[in-house]
């Protein structure tokens, strides 16, 4: 379906790809990675046309259609759900002559095609796309332009989701989403009925969405088979096999030079030499593994304080005393609270924050803090806040202005700010980079408490490591508001939901979060489906429908369980033998004996990996095909 051929582009003189290649099949879902500028979204506007390559070409086949969120937010007087419906143009423009047409034969026509076309339930698909990017029914009926502008790009998205292109491009289509809408996209994309062409840093959903990994590095690409932690896997050990065989080829360069130099002037070994010289010209050179660019940061250690850090009794937060967002708040923070807020954007998550953090009163009630407490506060939009002009190092001078410089270089080294970058100009900064910067501002002077809202949005996946380990190694509390689950899952310890007006403990994991999610879906798809005329004569047939659509998925999915229980079986039995054989192998008296022993070994061993992938391959297959078919009798 897509094809990258030998694709060379330049920005202002920098190649961003150097004969560039890969090709991807109809009904892929690929992720496309790679580090922050390396050409990710240039990419994605080549093959949707925007942009025209130098060299080589990008070529789409047949009459593919090709989708990509617009770069314009709707924010007209147009109901949310008109504007999703309006942009199937085919289906507006078929209304628009129904309504104007005369002659029968020429209404049967439109008719005709609006019924291939399936219009009749093209309000039911755009409200089920909105309403899982989070808007509700009363939502979808306001005006696009009451929207801020992180909205808007909801349904711009929905828009694209709704059209169903053949080729679906996405970028970074989780930044603009809370948490819950970015578990329902993970599980939409899952069974989508396309290609889906998808760039992200978010590691959950490369995991879980995608089948195939497209990584751009050193202007080149490279698809690998399997989701992002496979990826990763495999990268590792062709990392390492490279180092290897880089390695040996320096010992018998040094080998060779060695026996050239001794011997050159020589008569009797002058030729023997000059042999072995042309050798040494003729041998290819194997590139030594790519050094990676570590990221690394760290927050500094505060001083401990006794417990609680903070405790809200009977407290209301909000903006108006007559209608607080958030009321009976009993909670609190110690030193070792690692806490999450979960729930739906416009509940009130950032709110809660800013309470704790003290950048609320409270309406009602009271908040107990520590005398001594420090606390960290970050936000995504403070990074508007920035002086674009000036540099790192001015912006922490400003902030600490009886440190010293070399406390002030420290603090910013912190996070990755050597002497190269402390004094750039931060409007030159990336949007990684910026962030980063807000991290070293914000801990600048070791708060106990860091409250971080939305901080992965633009780190790249190296970066969301980073900071995913230094939250793990920080002595005091935090407090996280993100659409990222892998962030969650790794860092939070504890959960509070906030919904319906209120913020209480939540006794359970994310995974518990992601059920009862789809338990309220499916609730609220029966209530729509009992509200619709005709709801209560068809209950009986419904039921009937259902319990035999039930039985079709189950006699669907069995073989695809059988061939992932096979594939498990069959992994299992391979492991063993590969210990086995690994076993041996580390036995020093297999050395001291017959050589072709261990050749065989060898030999067996590689044979054994290669079926391990394949029967990983396998796996993965049915897996992804259980999945898919299951989101679909979801949706």
């Amino acid at each position: 379906m897509l094809h990258i051929n030998d694709l060379t582009y330049r920005i202002g003189g920098r190649v961003l790809f150097d004969r560039a290649t890969a090709a991807i099949s109809g009904g892929e879902r690929v992720g496309l990675v790679g580090r922050n500028g390396a050409g990710k979204t240039t990419l994605l506007r080549l093959i949707a046309g925007e942009l025209a390559p130098d060299g080589g070409d990008v070529r789409v086949t047949g009459r593919t259609r090709v989708g990509r969120v617009r770069q314009e937010a709707p924010g007209g007087p147009e109901s949310l759900i008109d504007w999703v419906l309006a942009t199937d143009v085919e289906r507006t423009r078929l209304l628009e002559a129904a309504d104007t047409a005369h002659e029968p034969a020429h209404i049967a026509e439109i008719h005709e095609r609006l019924s291939a076309i399936e219009a009749h339930a093209a309000p039911a698909k755009a409200a089920r796309i909105l309403a899982g990017l989070g808007f509700d029914e009363r939502a979808q009926a306001r005006p696009c332009g009451e929207l801020s502008g992180g909205w808007r790009m909801r349904v711009a998205l929905a828009a694209l989701l709704y059209a169903e292109p053949d080729l679906l491009l996405l970028d970074e289509p989780t930044n603009h989403l809370d948490l819950e809408a970015t578990l329902w996209l993970e599980s939409y994309l899952k069974g989508y009925p396309g290609t889906v062409f998808l760039v992200s840093h978010d590691r959950d959903l490369l995991n879980r969405a995608v089948n195939k990994i497209l990584h751009l590095e050193d202007r080149r690409l490279t698809l690998y088979s399997g989701n992002y932690d496979r990826f990763e896997r495999t990268r590792r050990e062709h990392l390492a096999r490279q180092a290897d065989l880089h390695a040996k080829q320096l010992a018998e360069r040094r080998r060779i030079q060695a026996f050239v130099d001794r011997f050159r002037a020589k008569a009797s070994k002058a030729r023997m030499a000059q042999s072995r010289l042309k050798m040494l010209e003729r041998m290819e050179p194997i590139a030594g593994a790519a050094e990676e660019r570590t990221v690394h940061f760290e927050f500094p250690k505060p001083e401990p304080l006794s417990p609680p850090l903070i405790r809200l009794e009977d407290a209301a937060a909000g903006y108006d005393v007559d209608e607080p967002v958030l009321a009976d708040l009993n909670l609190r923070l110690d030193m070792d609270d690692r806490v999450a807020l979960l729930g739906a954007n416009g509940n009130g998550k950032s709110t809660l924050v800013k309470l704790l953090s003290g950048r609320l009163k409270p309406l009602q009630g009271k908040i107990v803090k520590s005398s001594k407490l420090v606390t960290g506060y970050f936000a995504q939009d403070q990074a508007d806040e920035l002086d674009l002009g000036a540099s790192p190092l001015k912006h922490m001078a400003r902030l600490m202005p009886m440190a010293t410089e070399t406390k002030l270089r420290a603090q910013l080294g912190r996070f990755g700010f050597g002497a190269d970058k402390a004094e750039v100009a931060v409007g030159q900064l990336s949007g990684g980079e910026k962030a980063r910067l807000l991290f070293a501002l914000m801990s600048r002077e070791a708060p106990q408490i860091l409250f971080l809202d939305e901080p992965t949005n633009h780190l790249d996946i190296d970066s969301r490591e980073a900071l995913v380990h230094a939250l793990n190694a920080f002595d005091g509390a935090v407090v996280l508001v993100t659409h990222d689950p892998h962030l969650v899952e790794l860092v939070a310890d504890r959960l509070w939901l906030v919904a319906d007006g209120r913020a209480e403990p939540y006794e359970g994991d994310l995974d518990d979060y992601r059920r009862l999610l789809l338990e309220r879906r499916r609730d609220q798809r029966n209530r729509e489906a009992e509200r619709s005329p005709g709801a209560a004569e068809s209950k009986t047939a419904s039921r009937k429908d259902e319990r035999r659509a039930k039985a079709e998925a189950r006699q669907a999915i069995a073989p695809l369980k059988k061939a992932a229980r096979a594939a498990e079986e069959r992994l299992e039995r391979l492991h063993g033998e590969i210990d086995e054989i690994e076993r041996q192998m580390a036995d020093p008296s297999l050395y001291d004996g017959n050589p072709q022993r261990l050749t065989d070994l060898q030999i067996r061993h590689a044979e054994l990996k290669d079926a391990v992938e394949k029967a990983e391959d396998a796996w993965l297959e049915a897996q992804h095909r259980i999945e898919a078919q299951t989101a679909a009798r979801g949706r």
